[in-house]
């Protein structure tokens, strides 16, 4: 995300969903057409346009202003496949394309305007090509990064090299196509795309969160990625096919293995190894089996064949689920099997362990599981990644054996271990035992804001996700939280105030329909107002930690006046 953005040639198509519902449908697009999704007017044509129909309008407004408006319901999958003509065309011209979504796409200047002679002649050519080739009018915009191309496109507008701030900035804030933040922008006077960028980063993490610091970086002309461009991949499927149906498993080994070799034979001439593998075969019945496994290393020939004929086995014999379950066993032999390299990476891509490679008691454990995998198939292997989070249950993911081990949240580092909650008299967290990342009872954490928030004015940080709950972590984490009332001596409901003021110390835990359980000792509260700038997804919250007379710990919420039970410790 550093450095400068690079010059980008964005085509955009105008009014994309009508023009494919006029290639897909026949839909005339020169008579007044809107394209609606859930009641609104996601695009209309120009016809409609000059009768007053704007994006945004419900239905019955929209049919007020024009009554022989036809009404045409979005369908995103017809608008992709009416535009990959337009894409393969572009490709015929330049390579390197990226799709932007349906009606929009963008490329790397630099090769084609010093190929075509000049980006004013490459933008001509490839609008040219499009218009002779799909018959289709699209409109080209160059600027600095893809944002400011694709508004650039808007005018089919060239904006010269280092002018994207400039052009940008005189921008009214709705080009930002993020209808609530640019009304929260409206209500505090911030106009345009420039008045935006000029306020500090840091002040725009901690006011708007992640998404509107994204927006803060493209209206300062700063790209959040580079182009991700599609390259036409080579054809490294490889396929069989059988004259007589292979139903026993001996046979279907044996033409796995010679499969296996070709695929490992053909990607080694690429430079290529797998660590994803598509298992797809046909049955003479025309019965479709598909299935993909994964690895953390490469898959060498002899892998390959391995987990080809673990997955023909399980289909053929159709053996041993766990209970005694059985998987449908196909109707018929397999005529036709295909292997497909899901994913490939360049052979120095891995290197050997320390002790060489992965390790024998590490294959044979894998080996193991990725049979376990192939008979009950891949989600029924699975373990846990730790990420970020406020709660127990937001800081694991579960992702079956095999796939990346990437969390689901973004976070620091696990915090350093702390002794749990001392079942003595009732205590307060006080400010030299608060560790990092967890605030004090009355600190409200509101989500992405901290004192001192990155004024990098370069990449997001990584959320410190204040309010988290300090070690250790606890042993069981419910699935469903459990319903809990809390009282205290005299008998009353302890509740928790809009300023974090406990009513009273917890004495009594009833959990569900369970016997009331004396509190001995109790923590918090460690209060969370997530999400407190989009009321649609605000949630505010206070924890507590309680140690009961049996010697039980748990983690108890507040939230809406209601008692619940996330987690158990050990």
């Amino acid at each position: 995300m550093s450095g400068a953005p690079a010059r980008t040639l964005l085509l955009w198509c105008p009014d994309w969903p009508v023009l494919a519902a006029e290639i897909v449908d026949g839909v005339p697009a020169t008579d007044p057409v809107a394209v609606l999704h859930a009641n609104r007017v996601v695009a209309c044509s120009e016809r409609a346009r000059a009768e007053g129909v704007r994006r945004g309008l419900r239905r019955r407004e929209a049919q007020g202003r024009c009554p022989q408006l036809t009404v045409v319901d979005h369908d995103p999958a017809r608008d992709a496949r009416a535009f990959e003509p337009v894409v393969a065309a572009v490709e015929e011209v330049v390579a390197g394309v990226e799709v932007i979504r349906p009606g929009a796409c963008a490329l790397a200047a630099r090769g084609p305007s010093r190929y075509l002679g000049g980006e004013e002649t490459a933008a001509e050519r490839i609008v040219e090509h499009v218009a002779q080739t799909c018959a289709v009018e699209s409109q080209v915009g160059i600027a600095d990064g893809v944002f400011a191309a694709g508004l650039a496109a808007r005018d089919g507008r060239i904006v010269p090299p280092g002018g994207t701030p400039e052009f940008l900035a005189g921008l009214p804030v709705e080009a930002l196509g993020r209808p609530t933040l640019t009304d929260l922008l409206r209500r505090l006077g911030v106009r345009t795309l420039g008045d935006f960028a000029a306020l500090p980063a840091g002040d725009v993490l901690a006011r708007f969160g992640f998404d509107g610091a994204l927006a803060h970086r493209l209206a300062a002309g700063r790209d959040h990625r580079p182009l991700a461009v599609r390259q036409p991949p080579a054809d490294l499927t490889v396929t069989a096919d059988h004259d007589e149906p292979i139903d026993r498993v001996d046979a279907a080994a044996f033409a796995a293995r010679t499969l296996a070799e070709q695929l490992h034979e053909r990607l080694a001439a690429h430079g290529l190894a797998c660590t994803r593998l598509g298992i797809e075969a046909v049955t003479a019945h025309g019965q479709e089996l598909h299935r993909v496994w994964r690895h953390d290393g490469l898959l060498t020939a002899a892998a390959i064949a391995d987990r080809v004929r673990w997955q023909l086995d399980g289909w053929l014999s159709g053996s041993n689920g766990r209970g005694g379950a059985r998987p449908a066993r196909p109707t018929a032999g397999i005529i036709r099997l295909r292997l497909v390299p899901d994913g490939v990476l360049a052979q120095a891509g891995l290197q050997p362990g320390l002790w060489g490679e992965t390790g024998e008691e590490r294959e044979r454990a894998h080996r193991a599981l990725s049979r376990v995998q192939g008979i009950l198939g891949p989600e029924a292997v699975v373990t846990a990644v730790l990420g970020g989070g406020r709660s127990p249950a937001d800081q694991v993911r579960l992702v079956p054996w095999g796939d990346e081990r990437l969390p689901a949240r973004p976070g620091p580092p696990p915090l350093p271990a702390a002794e749990p909650p001392r079942p003595t008299e009732p205590a307060r967290p006080t400010e030299p035992a608060v560790p990092a990342g967890v605030v004090r009872a009355g600190a409200v954490a509101r989500s992405g804001r901290r004192g001192g928030a990155a004024r990098s004015g370069g990449a997001a940080p990584v959320p410190p996700w204040p309010g988290r709950i300090p070690p250790p972590a606890p042993a069981v984490v419910l699935p469903t939280p459990l319903p809990a009332a809390v009282h205290d001596a005299a008998g009353e409901p302890v509740v928790v105030s809009a300023r974090l003021a406990v009513s009273a110390a917890p004495a009594r835990l009833t959990v569900g329909a369970g016997r009331p359980a004396e509190v001995v000792g109790w923590v918090g509260p460690w209060p969370v107002d997530e999400r407190w700038w989009a009321p649609a997804e605000a949630r505010r919250r206070a924890r507590f930690q309680v140690c009961l007379a049996d010697g039980a710990a748990l983690l108890l919420a507040v939230e809406g006046g209601q008692w619940l039970v996330e987690a158990i410790y050990d």
